[in-house]
């Protein structure tokens, strides 16, 4: 998670490209594709300085057929997720309390929670480390409570 704003402008969403693209620093060069929604409606945040960000980097910025949710299902489930497992079960107070969560969620999301497409391993986890043999298991509440972490007790 990058940042939140209730209103989006093109100068917002750049700057949002470059703050990823600096955040992720070598990390960029294992990406080679992005894919995002056309514009609609006149909506002109995606413009053409922000698909230059990610072509600077040799990332291909592909765009999605309007109203085609099925075309981009790895940001569709994403969604589906935040909404089943976090803000449909908590009354959200406001806009502070709504960064939180989702950056409590983003973070679950990406190190701990298991993903089936991935066998059973979260974006973040090394596949090349061999696990070691059970241990005593400990569970820690995660995004207000909502959601249970095990870890490793020790």
């Amino acid at each position: 998670m990058l940042g939140v704003t209730a209103h989006p402008t093109a100068a917002w969403t750049t700057q949002q490209a470059r703050q990823l693209l600096w955040e992720l620093g070598d990390r960029a060069a294992n990406f080679t594709h992005l894919i995002r929604d056309r514009d609609r409606d006149r909506d002109r945040k995606f413009t053409a300085a922000f698909d230059a960000a990610f072509t600077s980097e040799g990332i291909t910025v592909t765009k999605i057929p309007p109203r085609s949710p099925n075309c981009n299902p790895h940001a569709e489930r994403f969604i589906r997720s935040i909404r089943e497992e976090c803000a449909n079960r908590l009354l959200i107070f406001d806009r502070g309390h709504a960064e939180k969560l989702l950056h409590q969620y983003t973070r679950h999301f990406n190190s701990h929670r298991p993903h089936q497409s991935r066998n059973q391993l979260a974006p973040l986890d090394d596949p090349n480390v061999i696990p070691l043999p059970t241990a005593r298991i400990e569970r820690r509440p995660a995004v207000a409570g909502l959601i249970n972490e095990y870890h490793r007790a020790g």
